[in-house]
């Protein structure tokens, strides 16, 4: 009879390799992030339709409203195309964002009895929304094709920005998801700031009707620079890329990750008790 394999529970082994063991439970990644786009779509009359459901119908009311009744400018791209341009990269990240506020509270059975590193939680969350970022983008290909929008080299960039949003969403997801750990009311904030940040960020309209002297300010909010490099890429209106826009994105990217994961780890021990 094989005997069992021995297991060594070594005062701070965890921490000296979490970042390792985050290869080694690759595949709770996998099924978290499955069991989560099942619970989604399981039981609904059209399933997977609703990621195109969602967008069309804000794109529908964009149009309506600001295209037609207010006559926003479009900078000679198709408005309704300029809309699910930016609707895109921010339905992904507001939803990623809004499940973050939730993942650890929904999954307090096994973070209580299991040892995992905790970040998976967050991660698989955001990994579950890139399948509605790719029916966006499908989306967008046959709306460009049907309004017969030219392609240019630029396309070549918009993976890269693309690249760009799932950075910013990633630590904003790590964030939110400590902090609604933390301070349970956080989770009533979230819907409230997502919304908010729909109609503060250039989603329906261009960043161009923006006054020069509030534009650098207006770039602090980080999906200016992510929505205005994608149209850049898309639509290749303007001879050179919102560099100015980007860098800040970047920038405010990069220290939304690093912070994030540094509050994360730093409460982490403490969530079974939070919980």
């Amino acid at each position: 009879m094989s005997s069992l394999p021995e297991i060594v529970i070594e005062a701070g082994k965890s921490e000296r390799h979490y970042w390792r063991d985050l290869w080694r439970y690759r595949e709770l990644f996998y099924f978290l992030a499955w069991r989560d786009i099942l619970v989604r779509y399981k039981q609904t009359a059209i399933g997977l339709a609703w990621a195109l459901v969602r967008p069309l119908f804000t794109i529908i009311v964009f149009t309506l409203i600001f295209g037609r009744l207010a006559r926003l400018p479009s900078e000679g791209a198709p408005y309704a195309a300029l809309v699910l341009v930016g609707m895109i990269p921010w339905q992904f990240f507001a939803s990623a964002v809004n499940e973050a506020s939730l993942g650890l509270a929904n999954k307090e059975n096994i973070i209580t009895k299991v040892y995992f590193p905790r970040i998976i939680i967050p991660i698989s969350g955001v990994i579950v929304n890139l399948v509605e970022l790719a029916v966006g983008l499908a989306m967008l290909a046959v709306l460009l094709a049907w309004q017969q929008v030219a392609v240019t080299l630029n396309m070549l960039f918009l993976p890269l920005i693309l690249l760009l949003a799932l950075l910013l969403t990633f630590g904003c997801a790590v964030w939110v998801s400590a902090l609604s750990v933390r301070f349970r009311d956080f989770r009533q904030v979230v819907p409230f700031a997502l919304q908010m940040g729909l109609y503060i960020s250039p989603i329906a309209y261009s960043a161009a009707i923006i006054p020069e002297r509030w534009r650098v300010w207006y770039a602090l909010n980080p999906f200016t620079g992510i929505i205005e490099g994608l149209r850049w890429s898309v639509f290749a209106n303007s001879p050179t890329p919102p560099l100015q826009e980007l860098a800040i994105s970047l920038g405010m990217a990069t220290l939304a990750t690093a912070s994030g994961i540094a509050y994360f780890r730093s409460i982490e021990k403490r969530f079974a008790e939070l919980l």
